[in-house]
């Protein structure tokens, strides 16, 4: 089948509506619930824009199985000229959300296809497997499918000297039979952001690495339908509070809703495990397949898109407000453009410095996209602070678009005008601003941010692991061998 529209994703959603909880009761149609459809039309407008007469080519490729066109984001990359075509895309749909959404389908699909390009490594753990995610991917490329992921177990003690599973083996996700249909696995994950998706995926994170002598039974990789019987998702209150565009710009479009996902005895059929049993292949499966780099690769795509609307909108907050010619004005615009700067600048060596891996996909490079996402965890929070300190007093006691209707419109209209902008526009970009960096929707953007590029104190043991000092330590010997 051909590159979904945006009806045909919220048909199916609402035919097939995952198993979700929210607000003390289960949604049934997603698609028709407050707090959630925002998002579901935003996800939407994302498949239309495949369809879109000036766009649409840069969104999708020829699928090599079927001949129908297919999204971009599926595309194997085996030159840099793929990779490029393929950021392009991302970049497109990324400027839809703003950079708003972390989960826009083709996170996950870059991911699937890496893993489904190295299934030999998978199948080294049983020759099936490789066929198993090879199928999966093809599955999932040619349904244009949604798939939201959950990576890690609940922790119950965050002591230092707990280890991934010391104290949650009672609620961590676990295989706890075996049949002839597939594995039963039991228990909870976080974080599954994006719940109104088509399906789940579950594997290992890179940053999370099981304990030496972990049970097996632990050990897994594997995708299931969102609706499956016993998979249940409890969504957090929903920060889409169903005003209009005015007043929540952003909260009313890109709600992507996270969850808790909770496991009760759910059935993975055979041909939907992709490992299982094996702790070392489960530790290394990311960084075997580079599964990584790819979600990297969107990942850093999309916050170069958010800073640049962070910077837009600090630019028209200035101006509104006539602080152009302010020093300390000057020296937080210059902090907003250096930290695009920087993260364009390490896209593109992430870019230009792509090398094939092992199993001939154009791989965009580790250090640079590692560096890029570790800067962006300081970056965001600060650019919500300087959004802050650019609006002051202005982000407060903000009208509705209701008030301007109201028994004291004239009263705000009169009031509230700058010497650079009506009271109308005024109010308009500063609740813009407030949804960016106050509100409930806002702040967990931040939060985002701060979290979901994986342990700060973790990533920095990995890069420097990883990352090749040597060459330097000999470039300092020779100079002091120099005589």
């Amino acid at each position: 089948m051909p590159a979904r529209t945006g009806k045909q994703y919220i048909d199916g959603l609402s035919q097939r509506p995952p198993n979700l909880y929210m607000s003390g009761k289960r949604i049934k149609d997603p698609t028709k619930e407050n707090g959630l459809r925002g998002g579901i039309k935003t996800l939407a407008r994302l498949y239309d824009l495949q369809h879109d007469p000036a766009v649409g080519k840069d969104m999708t490729y020829e699928s090599p199985t079927t001949g129908d066109q297919v999204g971009m984001s599926f595309l194997t990359p085996r030159t840099h000229d793929d990779l490029e075509r393929r950021h392009q895309m991302m970049r497109n749909w990324a400027k839809i959300t703003c950079g708003m959404m972390g989960r826009t389908p083709d996170f996950l699909n870059v991911s699937l296809m890496s893993m489904a390009a190295a299934g030999k490594y998978f199948g080294e753990n049983r020759p099936e497997f490789e066929k198993n995610i090879q199928n999966y991917y093809e599955f999932v490329r040619e349904q244009d499918l949604v798939l939201t992921h959950t990576l890690v177990n609940i922790q119950r003690n965050r002591h230092g000297a707990t280890t991934a599973l010391d104290d949650s083996l009672d609620v961590a996700l676990s295989v706890i039979k075996e049949t002839d249909e597939g594995i039963i696995v039991h228990g909870a994950r976080v974080l599954a952001t994006l719940p109104i998706a088509d399906e789940i995926a579950v594997y290992p994170a890179r940053s999370h690495r099981l304990p030496t002598g972990a049970p097996g039974r632990t050990s897994f990789a594997f995708a299931i339908p969102c609706d499956s019987p016993g998979l249940k998702f409890q969504c957090r209150e929903p920060f889409d509070l169903e005003r209009s565009s005015f007043d929540h710009p952003l909260g009313s479009r890109f709600e992507e809703m996270d969850a808790l996902a909770f496991f009760d005895n759910v059935l993975v059929p055979w041909e939907r495990v992709f490992l299982y049993g094996d702790v070392d292949m489960c530790n290394n499966m990311s960084l075997k397949t580079h599964q990584f780099l790819h979600s990297g690769h969107q990942v850093v795509t999309k916050n170069v898109v958010k800073c640049e609307f962070i910077l837009g909108l600090a630019n028209l907050m200035v101006k509104t407000l006539g602080s152009e010619d302010i020093p300390q004005v000057h020296g937080m615009m210059a902090e907003i453009i250096e930290n695009l700067e920087i993260t364009k600048a390490l896209l593109r060596a992430a870019e230009v410095d792509a090398e094939l891996d092992e199993w001939g996909v154009m791989c965009p490079t580790d250090i640079s996209l590692m560096v890029a996402r570790q800067q962006f965890i300081k970056m965001y929070p600060r650019m919500g602070e300087i959004l802050h300190l650019l609006g002051s007093s202005s982000l407060m006691a903000l009208p509705t678009e209701e008030d301007f209707e109201g028994p004291v419109a004239e009263d705000i209209a009169k009031y509230l005008e700058t010497d650079f902008s009506s009271a109308k526009d005024r109010v308009r970009l500063f609740r813009l601003a407030w949804d960016t960096c106050c509100s409930a929707f806002g702040s967990r953007q931040i939060l985002y941010e701060r979290f979901f590029q994986g342990d700060r104190n973790r990533n920095v043991v990995l890069m420097n692991n990883r990352y090749d000092k040597e060459p330097m330590s000999q470039f300092v010997l020779d100079f002091l061998n120099q005589g």
